[in-house]
């Protein structure tokens, strides 16, 4: 007898609708083919332990199960469950008038418990997309999918609780509660009212959460340069439904979803992968592809601490994603995109030994060591960086200070005031949601200076030798600054502001 189930595998954040084919016959052998991993192939083990134990038959015939279409390759356990159910219902043991109705996903267990698998959410979008009743789903998982709307959600703890649902005893949908946007829930608990002065710096970090922008930071060992990075999170906007819905499928392919499982991701991602991390982890890829440190951080914050500590060929697979706001992974066997949409802020030292710009501490440098430590991280990759800002040490007048400075819930406010300019502005513009992500033309539409101006930006370009590039984000920062004031047009103080955040490219940083 044959039968058929649906299914599904994984590709880069997609879903691939996958084909379980079950023919039961004459014979003894058990043949597993369309192109599966060792994870697949050694499903039948699990397979026929489960089924004996959940109280079944295992079928004294020959089992022949293909994975169609055959020339995709089948990765993962989540195919498990699928083949079980085909084979009872291929050996006349369960009902099959409801197999065409679900898609069936899950990993058993020994003794017939069905344990959760990763990419539920892109499966159940695909699943929906495919115009499927519902999907049969381990009860961890159920959260995850039930984000879903108009797809039934039959979670299960067992392979004898599929099979009640398939013989039509038990189709009761696991019907969570869903949030609703925008998901302001930020517990961060870091708080800029704990920074002791650098108001220069608090300033910058409200400016690139305003607009988007990256962020590099630099000064001596102890300035708070990784302090203050840590709380950006707690001054961006909430995440909108589609932000939400897209980061949440990127940690559901990657496996890294909060534990236990309630649904979307609510907080935006920061990241912070040691300086140690291989190109691929930070990109993504490998025999079994993955999202990458560059990914996870998808509508959230990478952090990277002591820049150049990194490996050199690390820091230069950062442009493109920077630019093109994805990573493109292409192999022999594979070609994939990850969405890699972030905020990118770092922080370094001026030189190796972290005091070649301190106001007090002597610096055991010498030039040549200098030089060479700078250029470490690139043209290129700086020129990428909007605000390049100098820290300076905290002096003990202001440590000792008793007054509170802002707090982070009010920076957020103005902020969130800033993106909502934004987002009116971009309305009707896919894939561009702040000033940051503004391309030439926008920039020309929207960030157009007066002549006073536009002979200040002039006049700084020739003196500390900006790039072309540099120009380009020195208009996006003048624009967000102005979105800050609310000011519908770009003013000379707005564009002095911008351009005191590129002093640290490299020309002017030798002139000091």
């Amino acid at each position: 007898m044959l039968v058929k189930l649906s299914a599904y595998t994984i590709q880069g954040i997609e879903a691939r609708t996958i084909e379980i084919e079950v023919h039961v016959t004459k014979g003894v052998n058990f043949y597993l083919v369309g192109l599966p991993d060792n994870a697949v192939k050694e499903s039948q083990q699990r397979i026929y332990s489960a089924i004996s134990e959940s109280g079944f038959k295992i079928p004294g015939k020959q089992c022949t199960i293909n994975l169609a279409p055959a020339n995709l390759r089948k990765e993962g356990t989540a195919f498990d469950l699928g083949i079980a159910l085909g084979i009872l219902a291929a050996s006349n043991q369960i009902e099959t008038q409801f197999l065409n109705r679900w898609a069936v996903l899950g990993e058993l267990a020994l003794d017939g418990r069905i344990r959760s698998v990763t990419g539920v959410l892109p499966m159940a979008i695909q699943a929906k997309q495919d115009g499927l009743q519902g999907i049969i789903i381990p009860h961890v998982n159920a959260h995850e999918a039930a984000v879903v709307e108009g797809l039934e959600i039959i979670a299960v703890h067992t392979l004898k609780d599929a099979v009640t649902v398939l013989n039509g005893h038990s189709s009761t949908a696991f019907t969570p509660c869903v949030d609703s946007p925008p998901f302001d829930c930020n517990v961060n608990t870091l708080d800029f009212a704990d920074i002791k002065g650098q108001q220069i710096v608090k300033r910058a970090l409200e400016i690139a959460a305003a607009g988007g922008h990256n962020v590099l930071l630099i000064g001596p060992p102890g300035a708070g340069k990784t302090m203050i990075s840590k709380r950006l999170p707690g001054i961006l906007p909430p995440l909108s439904r589609a932000e939400s819905l897209e980061t949440t499928r990127i940690y559901s392919v990657a496996g890294k979803l909060p534990q236990p499982i309630t649904g979307l991701v609510k907080e935006r991602p920061f990241r912070s992968p040691h300086h140690t991390i291989s190109n691929i982890a930070l990109v993504g890829g490998g025999n079994h592809p993955q999202p990458g440190e560059i990914s996870l951080a998808h509508n959230g914050v990478l952090f990277l601490d002591e820049l150049p500590e990194f490996q050199r060929s690390a820091l230069e697979v950062l442009r493109q994603p920077m630019e093109e706001r994805c990573v493109q992974i292409s192999r022999a066997r594979y070609s994939i995109n990850y969405p890699a949409n972030i905020m990118l802020i770092a922080s370094m030292n001026p030189c190796p030994c972290g005091y070649y710009s301190h106001p007090e501490k002597h610096c055991s440098c010498n030039p040549a060591m200098v030089h060479r430590y700078l250029h470490k991280i690139s043209g290129p990759l700086l020129d990428r960086i909007d605000l390049q800002i100098e820290v300076m040490p905290v002096q003990l007048h202001e440590l000792e200070a008793k007054t509170k400075t802002e707090s982070s819930s009010v920076i957020r406010k103005r902020v969130i005031q800033a993106r909502n300019i934004q987002a009116q502005r971009f309305n009707n513009i896919p894939n561009v949601y702040c000033n940051a992500q503004m391309h030439e033309q926008l920039t020309e539409q929207y960030a157009t200076l007066q002549a006073p101006a536009a002979e200040l930006l002039k006049k700084a370009m020739t003196r500390l030798g900006l790039s072309a590039r540099a120009y380009s984000r020195i208009l996006k920062m003048s624009r967000t600054i102005a979105d800050l004031e609310n000011a519908e047009h770009i003013l000379t103080h707005h564009v002095a502001e911008a351009i005191q955040y590129r002093t640290l490219d490299r020309t002017a940083w030798h002139a000091n």
